[in-house]
């Protein structure tokens, strides 16, 4: 289904639509094979917003994505711009030299039909999925720190020219659409009564209710919403959650940068915390009397200090190495006094942005309990109680984070601060 605003030429895909286009770009029929009569397609989306392919061929496979001109879990009834798909598209070209290996490749945009064709990531699962099933995956933390410690420094004024870096900030300021779901739904509706919103019910009524009647609390997620909307440092994936990472036991990928902005680095850092935590939350409610999964909430606690420490290492190292933008500009610090105050101002720099992903992490955690969409991990859980005991604990710990992030000031006091509630999350 289409709208009056329909841009001329599109319309969403099927089989028929889908195969001729692939059969008109001489690279993806070669990855397929010279056999289009031999090509399966299925529609795999079970995302919020888009069109998913997966076409197969003699010799391979190639994924497609292609946006609808509304939110797919809604219907017509919310529109949305096509625009995300060139979004997406953009902050591959952008962050892509940067971060090898660590996204799929790329194969072509089509700017009529709205859709992007990629590598088709075999056999990857998404991590949600597997955090789900106590599955462990060597090096997570690692690579997503590297990523996004990658993605941002190079599109950061620490790496870029202020030229390079404002005309790319404008391209990205057209992307409201996506923004405006994201003000919305993170920093919005959870803390009012919205007819978008949902939760465990009555199971989470009192805490509910709590929430949307703490004026401090608004206060502090008001600052963050502040935050996110005016610290333009670099440029963001804008939706680094556990559904938007692919994994295998030897390999890490991030996909579906559609929310793509110019932001604070903490949000992203924070989307991907957030998840983590909400995964340690949720084991309860997925442990057998053979697994009570107590070992594997000490991996995902693991996986968040590796997560930061890399990020934290690989910052700095990019920014020791390719400090050539015009914040603090190198010429400005040869002498060792300058040098020494240079890394006093690192030191502060990651220390914001510790915080900030802190705050961030705890807004994310929130949304996904009170808000629109909400998570597998809790969702997946089929007794109630058992799932209210566990989104309780989340939002117990989210609210603390949220108010007070000098207390979570270091990998170490999160893990601590996490693990002092683990008796309360499985038996209150």
């Amino acid at each position: 289904m289409t709208s009056p605003d329909t841009p001329a030429g599109y319309a969403p895909l099927d089989a028929g639509r889908l195969i001729a286009l692939l059969m008109g770009h001489e690279g993806t029929r070669m990855r397929l094979g010279e056999s289009p009569e031999r090509w399966t397609v299925r529609e795999v989306g079970d995302g919020n917003l888009n069109l998913v392919f997966i076409v197969g061929g003699p010799s391979g496979s190639v994924c497609v994505k292609q946006a609808l001109p509304y939110v797919r879990v809604a219907g017509p009834s919310w529109p949305l711009s096509l625009d995300r798909i060139y979004y997406e598209q953009a902050y591959y070209a952008a962050v892509g030299p940067h971060v090898r290996g660590l996204g799929p490749e790329i194969l072509f945009y089509d700017p009529v039909l709205y859709c992007l064709v990629m590598e088709n990531l075999t056999p990857h699962i998404i991590l949600r999925n597997g955090l789900i099933g106590g599955l462990r995956y060597p090096g997570l933390g690692h690579a997503v720190g590297d990523f996004i410690a990658r993605a941002t420094f190079h599109t950061s004024d620490l790496a870029e020219p202020l030229e390079r870096k404002m005309s790319r900030l404008a391209l990205f300021a057209g992307n409201q659409s996506l923004l405006r779901i994201t003000v919305d739904l993170v920093f919005t509706d959870p803390y009012r009564q919205s007819e978008r919103n949902r939760h465990t019910t009555p199971q989470l009524d009192d805490i509910a209710a709590a929430l949307r009647a703490d004026a401090a609390l608004k206060a502090a997620v008001g600052r963050w919403g502040e935050i996110f909307l005016t610290r333009a440092q670099a440029l963001l994936h804008g939706d680094l959650h556990s559904g938007s990472i692919m994994v295998t036991q030897g390999d890490t990928r991030i996909i579906d940068p559609e929310f793509a902005f110019y932001g604070p680095i903490g949000f992203d850092l924070g989307a991907f915390l957030g998840n983590l935590l909400l995964a340690w939350c949720a084991q309860p409610g997925h442990a057998t009397a053979e697994d009570e999964r107590a070992a594997y909430r000490d991996w995902i606690l693991g996986e968040t200090v590796s997560f930061w420490e890399t990020f934290q290492t690989s910052f700095l190292a990019l920014w020791q190495r390719h400090g050539t933008g015009d914040a603090y500009p190198a010429a400005l610090y040869a002498s060792p006094d300058a040098a020494a105050a240079l890394d006093r101002e690192r030191a502060a720099y990651l220390r914001v942005v510790h915080a900030d992903m802190i705050g961030f992490a705890a807004c994310k955690m929130i949304r996904r309990i009170l808000g629109f969409a909400h998570v597998a991990d809790f969702e997946r859980i089929v007794d109630r109680d058992t799932r209210g005991r566990c989104e309780r604990r989340a939002l117990e710990l989210a609210l603390e984070m949220l108010v007070s992030p000098e207390r979570f000031e270091s990998p170490a006091a999160l893990g601590a601060q996490v693990s002092a509630g683990t008796a309360g999350s499985s038996q209150s």
